[in-house]
């Protein structure tokens, strides 16, 4: 996915805030699923949502305003009720390495039970585990 630095982003140093990235790469999730068929939308409409229970975050170097930025992402795991995945941000102009972050997310109810991740998005994300 790509996506563009906006002066808003920036902190006083004229850098990328650091919780800003948590925004992107959450655009990134979804957009992963988008493109593979689905939607988070009609998955918590069918009773799946995926909150973020752990999160490592590893800043390696800046992104500044107006830089184009690729989030990556990867999955790592699939278990039957949680997922890991890596995501990584590049700046697109070099594809420099800006902050690398490992993602587990649990799959539960919108009444935050846990619950199996539905078959067809486990398959989807277990065969890219698989090819990688």
């Amino acid at each position: 996915m790509l996506l563009r630095v906006y002066y808003e982003d920036t902190d006083a140093a004229g850098v990328v805030y650091h919780s800003n990235y948590l925004n992107y790469c959450e655009r990134a999730r979804t957009e992963y699923l988008r493109e593979r068929g689905w939607s988070v939308a009609e998955l918590a409409s069918d009773g799946a949502v995926f909150p973020v229970v752990r999160m490592e975050i590893d800043f390696k170097a800046p992104a500044r305003h107006d830089d184009l930025l690729q989030v990556i992402t990867t999955p790592l795991r699939v278990g039957g009720s949680s997922f890991e995945l890596r995501q990584q941000v590049h700046r697109a102009s070099d594809g420099k390495l800006l902050v690398e972050l490992l993602v587990t997310l649990a799959c539960v109810t919108p009444q935050l039970k846990a619950r199996r991740i539905p078959a067809g998005v486990r398959a989807t994300l277990s065969a890219e585990v698989s090819a990688a």
